[in-house]
């Protein structure tokens, strides 16, 4: 009866909501909220039941019976819902029994009974419809949200059923505010106008011959026409930003900051190319050449001091004799480097550049034995991507930790389970090998370019929130999309404390949030965050 009610109620909505959308926005009528999913079905599972008697010590008198659905004695919440709360209440805070005279104990015990196999009814939740945003025959441009259309933009919403036999039956939403429809389609098309600067909000929605709809979702869309000055040559740059875009992946927290990245696409060190040669790099390396260099892997025995001098630094000779293999090590990762921007929206030259400044590509212990592999993941590093990268969080912690203990999140777990997670994290970015060839284990490296790449993420979202709660307002509407930026390598580097304090002296001073206004305020131990920042964005 439930089933046949849903879907009258879907055929009065779709009956009043009129007209199918025609290509211009805002033809609809005004839609009703949609119902959103409500969708389940019930299983009968087989199982044991078990009674058991509630006992009295005394006189031996049963003064109840708990049937439960597993092995094992009673659970409290069984007691207290089979025997009601005065006989929970005494058994819950009673003496244990030790007397060999038992009718001389006070309060109750269980005793097993009976047992037999039984069915029950469960009620699952099936998986809902949903709807997605694209753009039609657009080009992407730095795999960063930002796409060229040849002619006038196209919008697609399409909608998606994961039941058999049910599909999808109509697009709604709203447009910059006005409504649009498209009945009787799982897809919705229409060419889209130029925007202003902070882009239009869009909501839509599917409806399904089951009878309810999908959530309403949202994005910010941002169309902006390039004039060359030759009225043949007309393009636009196209930016979406939604958790429903169906395309190449995002720019990581673009999304959730709310911002763009600059009109015709993001800033070069911002940016992902088509192919990894685009990232090579030939910079002359020292901490590289000296680890090369004692680990074998370059002979520079011809040079005093065999090429390395005061320190275990490389001098000039060493460094030259070691100048072609560090060429080609600090690009032996950036095949993996593009894979992984590709999968993440991290940006590739974000990455390597990170890499540079951390370890010049050695994935071992630089400075101390708490910086460890190609980005040198602290504790207090672990700590920022366990938090604020809940999805790596749930792939992460059950590969460490046992079933069950990682579900209600990393701020959940006790200390010691945060602690041991912790050391997990960091020792799998940690290369260092001492009976492996160089003293590396390149597979764990390799591995590791992944971890940074999540990590980045958490900081990016961290530094978002700061930024939020430091000024009332989402970050993309504060800051722009490469301070945004810019301030998450303040938060990988330094740590959100210090940027907390600067941004809260800007905002004090009445400053707009941009790198030059919070760079100044990065004083005493938070200060090296500035070169940091400015070395890596180069």
């Amino acid at each position: 009866m439930a089933r046949k009610w849903r879907v009258g109620v879907a055929s009065i909505l779709v009956a009043l909501m009129g007209a199918a959308f025609s290509r211009v926005p805002g033809s609809a009528q005004e839609s009703n909220p949609p119902p959103g999913p409500d969708r389940y079905t019930v299983i009968a599972v087989e199982y044991n039941a078990f009674e058991w008697y509630m006992v009295k010590w005394k006189n031996q008198a049963v003064v109840c019976s708990v049937i439960i659905d597993h092995e094992g004695t009673p659970l409290p919440w069984e007691v207290y819902r089979d025997c009601g709360e005065s006989v929970y209440d005494t058994w819950i805070t009673q003496k244990p029994c030790y007397s060999n005279k038992t009718y001389t104990c006070e309060g109750y015990y269980t005793f097993l009974i009976d047992s037999w196999p039984a069915e029950k009814e469960i009620a699952m939740q099936l998986a809902p419809a949903s709807a997605w945003i694209s753009l039609e025959d657009c080009e992407p441009v730095y795999s960063s949200g930002t796409h060229i259309c040849e002619s006038s933009p196209v919008l697609v919403i399409s909608g998606r059923e994961p039941l058999p036999n049910e599909s999808i039956i109509r697009i709604e939403g709203t447009y910059d505010g006005q409504p649009f429809d498209c009945n009787g389609t799982d897809t919705c098309k229409f060419q889209i106008v130029e925007t202003g600067d902070e882009g239009v909000t869009v909501e839509f929605w599917s409806y399904s011959s089951y009878g309810d709809s999908s959530l309403v979702y949202s994005a910010r869309v941002r169309a902006q026409l390039a004039d060359e000055g030759d009225p043949d040559q007309l393009y636009w740059y196209v930016d979406v930003l939604s958790s429903q875009w169906l395309g190449e992946v995002l720019a990581a927290c673009s999304d959730s900051w709310g911002a763009f990245p600059p009109v015709g696409g993001a800033p070069e060190w911002l940016s992902t190319p088509r192919q990894s040669e685009e990232l090579s790099s030939d910079i002359p390396y020292t901490y590289l050449a000296t680890n090369l260099i004692l680990q074998g892997a370059v002979d520079a025995s011809m040079c005093p001091d065999s090429g390395i001098g005061a320190g275990n630094v490389v001098n000039q000779c060493g460094l030259d004799q070691a100048r072609p293999a560090v060429n080609e090590w600090q690009d032996r990762f950036d095949r993996l480097i593009l894979t992984t921007a590709e999968e993440t929206g991290v940006p590739a030259r974000l990455l390597k550049n990170l890499f540079a400044r951390e370890s010049q590509f050695w994935p071992g212990i630089f400075q101390s034995v708490a910086d460890i592999g190609l980005g040198q993941l602290t504790e207090n590093g672990a700590d920022t991507t366990l938090f604020w990268n809940r999805s790596f969080y749930d792939q992460f912690c059950p590969l460490i930790l046992e079933e069950g203990a990682c579900n209600e999140g990393y701020m959940h777990l006790d200390e010691e389970q945060q602690s041991f997670l912790r050391h997990a994290l960091v020792g799998s970015v940690d290369a260092t090998c001492e009976e492996c060839p160089l003293g590396l284990d390149l597979t764990q490296a390799d591995f590791s370019v992944g971890v940074f790449a999540h990590t980045m993420v958490a900081n990016c979202e961290q530094a978002g929130q700061v930024v939020r709660n430091y000024t009332g307002n989402p970050p993309g509407e504060a800051a722009s999309y490469e301070d945004l930026w810019k301030f998450t390598l303040v938060n990988y580097n330094a740590g959100g404390g210090c940027l907390t304090e600067a941004l809260t002296l800007v905002v004090e001073n009445g400053l707009e949030i941009t790198w030059e206004n919070v760079s100044p305020f990065l004083t005493g131990a938070c200060s090296p965050a500035v070169d940091y920042v400015n070395d890596i964005s180069r």
